[in-house]
C-alpha cells in the first residue's frame, strides 16, 4: 500500500492535508485517550501511523486500542461534509492554534505513569474563536448538574466578572453550574469554550442547542470525538482531562463527594494546575465536595471572582484586594480611654466601679469620661456613667 492511497485529499476550506485527514481517521478508530496510539503518532507522524494502523502493522498496545475500528475509513470528503453541515473543523498539532503548551502537561503526566493521561490526537471544533487565544488567559468552572440557586448565581456572576476582565471561561456545557458559567461569560460578551463528552452533532444535552450555538458565536465548542459518537458516562470522565489541561486553573463551584467536578479537580491537581473551591452552606450536599477539597488542602478557598483572577490573571497585576473588617468608631480609642470604654455597660456605673472594672486609676477615669462623652461614646446619668444609647425615632434628639 502506497502512503496516502486510502485518503483522497481534495478541496479547500480546512487545508485538507494528508496529516489532517490521517488524524481524523486516527480519532475515529481509537477511543480516547488512546495513550499508546498517541505515542505511536508522535514517533511516526500521523500519515505513517494511520497507514500502519490501517494495515494492522502496529505494536500490540496500539493494536488493542485500534483493532475494533481499524477497518473504518475517513476521507477528505468526510471533513468537508462536517464543515458544511456542522460548521466543524479539525484542529491538529500541525495548526498554529494548537495549544501545545497546555496539553504538554497531559503528555508529561502520561510519561510519569498516570493512567489515562495523554494529549488528544486532534480536536473537532465549532465556532469562530481561536483555541490558542482562548487558553492564554482562562479558567475552567465546573460543578453540579443539579445545582442550587446559590451555585448558579455564583457561577454566572463570577463568569461574568472574569469574562469582563478578558478571561476565557471553559466548562462542559452540562446543566447546572456549567450552563450558568457559559451564560455568565456570554452576558459579558466574553469568550467561553465548551468541551463535550460526545460528538459535536450528538445533540447533547438536548436542551442546550441554543446555548451551544451562542457559545460557538463567541468562542468554541470542542470535542475529541468524531461526528456520530453518542454521549456515554466514560466519555465525560475522559473529557474532564481536557477541561483540566486547557485552562490555567479550575474552580469547583458546587460538587458532591462523588462527582464529575471532583474528577476534574483531581485531574487538574495531577497536572499541576491550581484548583479552587467555593464554600457553601454546611448542610448542602452540593457543597460537600467543595468543603472536602478545602479541608484536605486539595483546593484553595475562594470567595470572589477577584480571588480567582489573582490566580489566572497577569502576574502582579491582578491581585485581589485584601478583605478588611468594616471600621468601627471605637477603633480610634487607645490606652486608658479604650479600657474605660470597655468597662462601661448599658447599666450605669459609678466612677468607683469603673476604676475596679477597667483597672485604671481614679484620676485617669475621671479625666477620660468627659472626653468619651463629647465623642458620643458614653453618657452621664443620675446613677452614674453608661454606654451612649443609639438614637431612635421616639427620641426627641432623633434627626434621621
Amino acid at each position: 500500500m502506497q502512503p496516502g492511497s486510502w485518503i483522497a485529499v481534495k478541496g479547500a476550506g480546512m487545508r485538507l492535508t494528508e496529516e489532517r485527514v490521517a488524524r481524523a481517521y486516527l480519532l475515529r478508530v481509537a477511543e480516547p485517550p488512546a495513550a499508546a496510539l498517541a505515542a505511536f503518532v508522535s514517533a511516526h507522524g500521523p500519515t505513517e501511523a494511520a497507514e500502519r494502523v490501517r494495515a494492522r502493522q502496529v505494536p500490540p498496545a496500539v493494536a488493542q486500542e485500534t483493532e475494533a475500528r481499524a477497518h473504518l475509513t475517513v476521507t477528505a470528503a468526510d471533513l468537508e461534509r462536517a464543515q458544511e453541515k456542522l460548521g466543524a473543523r479539525l484542529i491538529t498539532p500541525e495548526d498554529d492554534e494548537w495549544p501545545s503548551w497546555p496539553l504538554l502537561a497531559l503528555t508529561v503526566a502520561g510519561a510519569r505513569g498516570i493512567k489515562g493521561m495523554s494529549a488528544p490526537i486532534a480536536l473537532w471544533a465549532r465556532g469562530g474563536g481561536r483555541l490558542d487565544g482562548a487558553v492564554k488567559r482562562s479558567v475552567t468552572m465546573v460543578g453540579s448538574r443539579a445545582a442550587s440557586s446559590y451555585g448558579e448565581h455564583i457561577a454566572s456572576d463570577w463568569a461574568f466578572s472574569l469574562a469582563t476582565e478578558g478571561v476565557a471561561i471553559f466548562s462542559g456545557a452540562a446543566y447546572g453550574i456549567d450552563a450558568a458559567s457559559h451564560r455568565g461569560a456570554l452576558a459579558a460578551a466574553g469568550v467561553t469554550v465548551a468541551v463535550l463528552g460526545c460528538a459535536l452533532d450528538a445533540g447533547y444535552p438536548a436542551g442546550h442547542g441554543r446555548l451551544l450555538n451562542k457559545i460557538a458565536e463567541r468562542g468554541l465548542v470542542l470535542s475529541e470525538y468524531s461526528p456520530g459518537t453518542p454521549p456515554a458516562r466514560h466519555r465525560f470522565l475522559v473529557r474532564n482531562r481536557l477541561l483540566a489541561a486547557l485552562s490555567a486553573a479550575t474552580v469547583v463551584v458546587e460538587a458532591g463527594l462523588r462527582s464529575g467536578a471532583r474528577n476534574t479537580a483531581n485531574t487538574a491537581r495531577l497536572l499541576g494546575r491550581p484548583v479552587m473551591a467555593v464554600p457553601g452552606p454546611l448542610i448542602s450536599r452540593n457543597s460537600a465536595g467543595c468543603h472536602d477539597l478545602i479541608r484536605n488542602e486539595r483546593a484553595a478557598l475562594v470567595t470572589s471572582a477577584a480571588q480567582v483572577l489573582e490566580v489566572v490573571g497577569a502576574l502582579g497585576a491582578d491581585l485581589a484586594a485584601e478583605s478588611e473588617p468594616p471600621p468601627r468608631a471605637t477603633d480610634q480609642l487607645t490606652g486608658d480611654a479604650l479600657l474605660v470604654h470597655e468597662a462601661l455597660a448599658d447599666t450605669p456605673k459609678t466612677v468607683e466601679q469603673l476604676v475596679v472594672d477597667a483597672g485604671v486609676a481614679e484620676r485617669a477615669v475621671r479625666s477620660v469620661l468627659p472626653a468619651l462623652e463629647v465623642e458620643g461614646f458614653c453618657e452621664r446619668t443620675e446613677a452614674g456613667w453608661r454606654l451612649a444609647r443609639a438614637p431612635t425615632r421616639a427620641d426627641p434628639t432623633w434627626k434621621g
